[in-house]
């Protein structure tokens, strides 16, 4: 076992380098875009259901008939699933760094 000048043997440095590929990882998984937007669209899309269900006469009047509120909001409960679906099958990967000795001296 080696340890440099600062006392720090090689496996403590490489069991902090793991450590923080793992919390990197970790990281890269829940701040995923995909996640965040799929969320949001499924979210607001229960909501804009849930409004759209029992529409109001004036509101079905204002829009010459047609429930905008159902049918957005159901149009965004499958673009959230598409992306929560999207997150799931295809989950992100964080780049490895290079290893040392990689790289010529």
């Amino acid at each position: 076992m080696s340890e440099d000048h600062h006392g720090y043997s090689e496996e403590d440095v490489q069991r902090e380098v793991t450590e923080l590929e793992a919390k990197s990882a970790t990281a890269a998984r829940i701040f995923d875009l995909r996640r965040i937007i799929g969320g949001l669209f499924v979210l607001y899309g229960i909501i804009v259901t849930i409004a759209g269900i029992n529409p109001s006469d004036a509101t079905l009047d204002k829009a010459e008939g047609i429930n905008i509120n159902l049918w957005t909001g159901l149009g965004m409960l499958l673009l959230g699933i598409f992306f929560l679906t999207w997150l799931k099958l295809r989950p992100t990967v964080p780049p490895t760094p290079p290893a040392e000795n990689e790289h010529p001296q």
